[in-house]
């Protein structure tokens, strides 16, 4: 059996909470910039479904991280999947490079999963 994280409790610390204030942070400078694109949409010609698919992709990352949050195992696999679907929407319709979708995904594999991983066997 291995005993690695043997010491760790569910007790969510600073470096988990500070992991996801970060993510959450990247999250919402994401949204900011949907919505911005929203106002402009008949200046910026964007299609009215466009919308639809963004918004529900930027509800998704914030479900995801709630999911964390509550030590959820499918919120670590849904907020990634979440994220680069966000990314390829944006380069695909608007032909855009999201750096707050690039930086959230780094963020989330260098800091995130280095608090979420010793909590693995608290998530359900």
């Amino acid at each position: 059996m291995n005993d690695d994280f043997s010491n760790e409790s569910p007790k969510k610390d600073l470096g988990f909470i500070l992991s996801l204030c970060a993510l959450l942070l990247f999250s919402l400078m994401g949204i900011g910039i949907d919505s911005d694109e929203y106002l402009q949409k008949t200046d910026l010609n964007i299609p009215g479904f466009y919308f639809l698919l963004i918004f529900f992709t930027d509800l998704l990352m914030i479900i995801g991280l709630l999911l964390i949050f509550f030590y959820r195992k499918i919120g670590v696999y849904l907020f990634p999947v979440a994220v680069v679907m966000h990314f390829m929407l944006h380069n695909y319709y608007l032909s855009t490079f999201l750096y707050t979708d690039v930086t959230n995904l780094f963020l989330y594999i260098s800091v995130g999963l280095l608090a979420f991983i010793p909590k693995w066997k608290f998530f359900k």
